[in-house]
């Protein structure tokens, strides 16, 4: 009887010594085993993140024989947000940003030097094989938040507000994204409106919207490029150019507007940030000696501040199928 307990305590022993080695050599050959990428590599659904910047500057003079305003503050901020969604055939890119600056000196007063809202949103279908061209629809909303003004001495004249003015864009086209930095997209087929929902500025006829009318609409040929990667360490740069022809109203005066964001970092909580809008847009006659000109209109802004990269939240993996 104890020799058959013993036989069977041995069989036991040696069945879960087997098995024990034929866990650890699986997963041995799991681990050293050669990856296939076209099943096994897993696709993020939702990427989220942004950047936020704050630069502030003050100067402040007492009895200065150079002359000079006695107190001068400058406040800029700038914050940017975005989430990508992306699948094996689907892409859905969002973007905001937001601006805005003031500038205090003791014979200027109070003004703003910068104040602008724009998000884009653009939902595309790969159609091709190698993975770079998309069939694409594309929203996009540009206003501002506060009124504002253009100083001539002490005067001021009233210039924008809240949607007045406002551009928005839909538009349907083709996308071409050969990688995760870098876009063109083109449009043959886009509706262009023009908000003047302010009444004083409509009664002028401002922003190319005919006099007492708010809402001006255009359809036409539409092509917008978006940059945004690290180009030397530590500097990253963002960019957009948009282009817009009317193809019934002078189709060869191409509509631009431009954004470009460099950012200098220094550490992990400042940097050194330049900023340089272009904007041109033929039914916007204020400009030249007499005020009935187009113009090229551009606004440039250096600061040093407080730098904050949002973090990525939450991301979800899918296995590619």
């Amino acid at each position: 009887m104890y020799k058959g307990i013993v036989v069977f305590c041995f069989l036991i022993c040696a069945q879960w010594s087997m098995a024990q080695n034929i866990g650890v050599t699986k997963l041995r050959n799991e681990t050293s085993r050669n990856i296939n990428k076209a099943i096994d590599t897993a696709y993020f659904n939702w990427k989220r993140g942004g950047m936020y910047n704050f630069n502030l500057a003050q100067s402040s003079l007492s009895n200065w024989a150079a002359g000079g305003d006695n107190f001068n503050m400058s406040i800029n901020t700038f914050f940017n947000y975005f989430a990508y969604y992306q699948k094996p055939r689907q892409s859905w890119d969002n973007n905001f940003d937001a601006n805005l600056g003031f500038v205090q000196s003791t014979t200027l007063g109070g003004r703003k030097n910068d104040d602008r809202l724009d998000l884009l949103s653009k939902y595309g279908y790969r159609i091709d094989t190698t993975g770079v061209w998309y069939l694409s629809g594309l929203f996009n909303f540009r206003s501002q938040i506060f009124d504002g003004y253009s100083f001539s001495g002490t005067n001021s004249t009233f210039t924008s507000s809240f949607f007045a003015p406002a551009y928005i864009i839909l538009s349907a086209g083709l996308d071409y994204k050969p990688n995760k930095t870098f876009s063109v997209f083109f449009s043959p087929l886009t509706s262009r409106t023009t908000l003047l929902l302010n009444t004083k500025l409509s009664n002028l006829g401002s922003y190319g919207v005919p006099k007492g009318d708010k809402v001006y609409k255009e359809t036409g040929l539409f092509v917008t490029v978006n940059y945004n990667n690290e180009i030397a360490p530590n500097i990253m740069y963002k960019g957009r150019a948009d282009f817009f022809s009317n193809y019934y109203e002078k189709p060869e005066n191409i509509n631009l507007y431009m954004t470009n964001m460099f950012t200098f970092k220094i550490n992990k909580n400042f940097s050194a940030n330049y900023s340089l809008d272009l904007i041109y847009d033929d039914k916007i006659k204020n400009f030249g000696p007499n005020k009935n000109s187009p113009g090229l209109q551009l606004k440039s802004i250096i600061g040093v501040g407080y730098y904050k990269n949002l973090q990525v939240k939450k991301l979800v993996l899918v296995p590619k199928s």
